[in-house]
């Protein structure tokens, strides 16, 4: 952050409705947070959580907690009330910073908060742009910060149906910026499109660390329509974006593409989920810029392979393991396989996380000989490339994001007529997969989908929440390996 501010001071850093937000500013903003941030009681190893969407004050907030050396908690916006309880107190955050429209969710949740008592509202203190202004509210001394200090708690969800705090530190953040940065090779004349929430971690490193380090530019945009995304991209001349399947696919099948001028855009960058093998040609001849698909998971912040703009791409891998990062496929034993044989990806680099806050026995379970098992199947060519086959966990993948069945059917499980359910992904040509629910009924309840979608709304991030329920007689005593559900060929 500081080497961008000294490099590249007036150029832009991000742009939001039509606001231009130069290093300076970003720099001058992040004082000013640091400084809040302090006043508020925190200091070094303590967590601040972060619960906001694309807007600058993310940006501000995320570097101005680190300043402080505390961890910043990434939160999805989207979470409900009785998700905030958990995730604040498992994280021990001491303060939320959010927007005003979030703080129902706190206030609804705050009277079985353990540590979070204290709560920012961060869009009303930036409504005149005060952030942005001359004046500096951290004029204490700087904290050292060490390369092993956590950076970022972000939660992915457990096999148990618990979310766990990946723990990101600041070295691990930093490797994986230079991992990526030769793949993407940004420079300051770049501008991207800010896409993917910066509470994803995908999201925060290509769409917020990625563009410091590069000191380019990127567009922010919250809310999204193929009309404003397309007349984005003519009128700030985007250059590259970083987005889930889903945004190309909607991009190949939109019709009024022919009146926007998009010759600026040159390369776009897919992650989260796979990307269907035969929509890549056809989106790279329509808009004339290449697609770069890759692998990662939060454990590993998050990249972990990419294809390359120099080499060839072959149909339906997620490329080869980035410098510094080395990948192997083992059977059920740890025992490297032959290539082209189909087994566990395990991932060993510096950019794999420091472990699960506060639950060493799920970290051993994950990190073996400093072998991240990442759980997805799949198999390594002659030439390196790799290609997933399927997950060895039960997982769903949905427009970018994992979910777990087992933290559904324990909501589901909660419902006063349900008596037992089963959770699975049903393929989906736009979100790679949706969430899909089998519910036997207690004997002499009913209930119907509107309800039980309403309930689930409750409890679950909008993500998690079963697009499709079925109410069956019975659910197969099936093994967590018969369930495991198969990516695109």
């Amino acid at each position: 952050m500081e080497d961008a501010v000294k490099k590249h001071s007036e150029r832009t850093a991000f742009i939001s409705e039509k606001q231009y937000i130069t290093y300076r500013q970003l720099n001058q903003a992040v004082n000013n947070i640091s400084g809040l941030i302090k006043r508020a009681g925190v200091g070094k190893g303590d967590k601040v959580a972060l619960m906001l969407p694309n807007i600058p004050e993310f940006v501000y907030s995320y570097f101005g907690a680190l300043k402080t050396g505390a961890a910043v908690v990434l939160l999805n916006t989207s979470s409900t009330p009785f998700e905030l309880i958990y995730l604040l107190n498992d994280s021990d955050s001491k303060v939320l910073i959010t927007q005003t429209s979030l703080m129902k969710k706190y206030n609804d949740a705050k009277d079985k908060l353990l540590s979070c008592h204290k709560i920012i509202s961060i869009d009303s203190l930036n409504e005149n742009g005060e952030l942005l202004a001359g004046t500096d509210y951290d004029d204490s001394s700087p904290v050292e910060i060490n390369p092993e200090d956590p950076a970022e708690l972000i939660y992915t969800a457990g096999l148990t149906g618990k979310s766990m705090g990946a723990v990101l530190t600041h070295h691990n953040l930093c490797s994986q910026l230079d991992m990526i940065q030769p793949i993407f090779r940004r420079t300051p004349d770049d501008i991207g499109l800010c896409l993917i929430p910066l509470f994803h971690s995908f999201g925060a490193t290509v769409n917020m660390l990625n563009v410091v380090q590069a000191g380019c530019s990127t567009v922010m945009m919250d809310r999204l329509t193929m009309d404003s995304l397309f007349s984005t991209i003519e009128r700030e001349k985007i250059t590259y974006i970083c987005a889930v399947p889903r945004l190309y696919v909607g991009m190949i099948f939109y019709e009024k593409t022919a009146k926007y001028d998009l010759s600026s855009l040159k390369l776009c960058v897919t992650g989260g989920s796979a990307m269907p093998p035969d929509f890549i040609p056809v989106f790279e001849q329509k808009f004339g810029a290449r697609i770069l698909e890759g692998y990662g998971l939060t454990e590993a912040s998050p990249a972990c392979s990419f294809n390359r703009i120099e080499c060839v791409a072959k149909p339906g891998s997620i490329g080869t393991p980035l410098t510094g990062i080395d990948i192997k496929i083992v059977d059920d034993n740890g025992r490297e396989l032959p290539r082209n044989e189909i087994g566990e990806l395990i991932v060993k680099g510096d950019n794999v996380m420091k472990g699960y806050y506060k639950n060493e026995t799920a970290t051993a379970a994950v990190i073996k000989n400093g072998w991240l098992h990442t759980g997805d199947l799949g198999r390594m060519d002659e030439e390196n490339y790799i290609f997933l086959t399927g997950l060895k966990k039960r997982m769903i993948i949905t427009s970018g994001f994992n979910v777990y069945p087992r933290e559904v059917e324990t909501v589901l499980n909660m419902h006063p007529a349900v008596q037992v359910s089963r959770v699975s992904g049903k393929k989906d040509l736009m979100r790679g997969e949706i969430v899909r629910a089998h519910i036997v009924l207690k004997e002499g309840h009913s209930a119907d989908e509107k309800e039980i979608i309403h309930y689930c709304k409750i409890y679950l991030s909008s993500y998690k929440v079963p697009r499709e329920v079925e109410f069956v007689q019975a659910i197969s005593d099936l093994t967590d390996n018969e369930f495991v559900s198969e990516l695109t060929p």
